[in-house]
């Protein structure tokens, strides 16, 4: 049974950084994609960063490039993402996901995703 446990949110001040972990079991972690996605209060689940199962392409949303860095360790079947500069609207429920597909590239779409966390609330606010 594949089992993903997102862990690392909380509460950080505007500009402030977190970092938050995702460990996968159950299944070969490193052949596969994996994603963050976020789910903020009234709106709808949205792409944040992915990462190819090799790690050597990652692929971000715009609106948090240059700030999160996506990176993961095969050896531990963890994945990580790095955020930096958090601002207010960076609030909101973080889940990682795996890719459906072996060897895939890095991609944002939701539907190509299996295997969802609980999520860990990142709040960012003074």
């Amino acid at each position: 049974q594949v089992q993903v446990v997102e862990s690392g949110g909380g509460l950080v001040q505007p500009g402030g950084s977190l970092r938050l972990a995702c460990a996968s079991s159950g299944r070969t972690f490193s052949i596969y994609p994996q994603g963050w996605f976020r789910q903020a209060p009234g709106k709808e689940r949205e792409f944040v960063a992915a990462i190819s199962w090799s790690g050597g392409s990652r692929y971000y949303a715009e609106s948090v490039k240059g700030r999160f860095t996506i990176s993961r360790d095969n050896a531990k079947n963890t994945l990580y993402l790095q955020m930096s500069s958090l601002k207010p609207e960076d609030t909101a429920v973080y889940y990682c996901s795996s890719d459906r597909t072996r060897f895939a590239v890095a991609r944002r779409g939701q539907s190509e995703y299996a295997y969802w966390g609980q999520g860990t609330q990142v709040t960012v606010s003074s």
